[in-house]
């Protein structure tokens, strides 16, 4: 019988919290949790306390490599490094889902070959990763991605209240920043996840376009994504339904990384 991998999830948001119980409920065959790092211990304690038996604990962030074969990040930006650094130095798996912190943070990738550990990120809230990767051993002309939120979607980001932007009260798609990954990142760090992930996979950030737009037609956050190569041009859409616990996470994100967890155990692999 298969060894059981132990996982350790920092962050109990709507991503956190969603694979934690999936997890210890057993919906993803062949893990164990063991540990999980929340700023409120308690919280943690309390939401344990509410599970099937389990033998899962609180940790601060830089001891869950410790217990665990695989850490899934999934924390506010600015506490990314405080588990990726250690979790690389010992040498263990990191599913990655503040993607954007990685773009300033290459230097990850030597850690993590020095140690032979490795950096997963998944597919989140975007589609046509794949398709990119495999446009990417040819040659790719231009990625394009446009990131459409319904106003409150945006409202009360700083580069919004920095540049007196009112979004809520324009009655048509307004496009709010346009630039290189990398220049709308140090904008809207917390927005340019799916974009990063898509940098990675294809041209890298300097080089990929990204448009934020606040669109008042929407309900749901939107992504479009066009990529011209010398192998094939295809256009991708998607409309991401939002998690019951946080409006701003879709649902889908939180079973991209169910889907990441399934694939390391199953025996057959759809897809690149």
């Amino acid at each position: 019988m298969r060894k059981l991998e132990s996982i350790a999830i920092a962050g109990l948001g709507a991503i956190g919290k969603r694979v934690a119980q999936a997890v210890i409920k057993n919906e993803i065959p062949g893990y164990e949790l063991k540990a999980i790092a929340v700023r409120d211990i308690q919280k943690g304690k309390e939401f344990l306390k509410a599970l099937p038996e389990h033998s899962c604990q609180p940790l601060p962030l830089d001891e869950l490599p410790l217990v665990a074969d695989i850490v899934l990040e999934c924390l506010p930006p600015q506490l990314f490094e405080k588990v990726a650094r250690p979790t690389l130095s010992c040498g263990k798996s990191l599913i990655v889902m503040s993607t954007s912190q990685l773009l300033s943070r290459m230097h990850l990738l030597d850690l993590a070959k020095q140690n032979g550990a490795n950096i997963i990120v998944p597919s989140g809230a975007i589609l046509g990763l794949d398709a990119l990767k495999a446009a990417a051993e040819g040659t790719i002309q231009s990625v394009v991605v446009r990131t459409s939120k319904p106003p409150q979607g945006l409202a009360g980001a700083a580069y919004l209240i920095e540049n007196s932007i009112d979004v809520e009260s324009s009655n048509v798609p307004t496009c709010i920043l346009s630039g290189s990954v990398n220049e709308v990142a140090q904008h809207f760090p917390a927005n340019v996840n799916v974009a990063a992930a898509l940098a990675l996979a294809g041209l890298g950030a300097d080089k990929t376009t990204m448009e934020i737009w606040a669109d008042p037609n929407l309900s749901k956050n939107t992504h479009t994504v066009s990529v011209t190569s010398d192998s094939s041009d295809f256009t991708m859409t998607i409309s991401n339904r939002p998690s019951d616990e946080n409006p701003r996470t879709g649902r889908i994100t939180a079973q991209s990384v169910l889907a990441v967890l399934r694939t390391r155990t199953s025996h057959i692999q759809i897809g690149s």
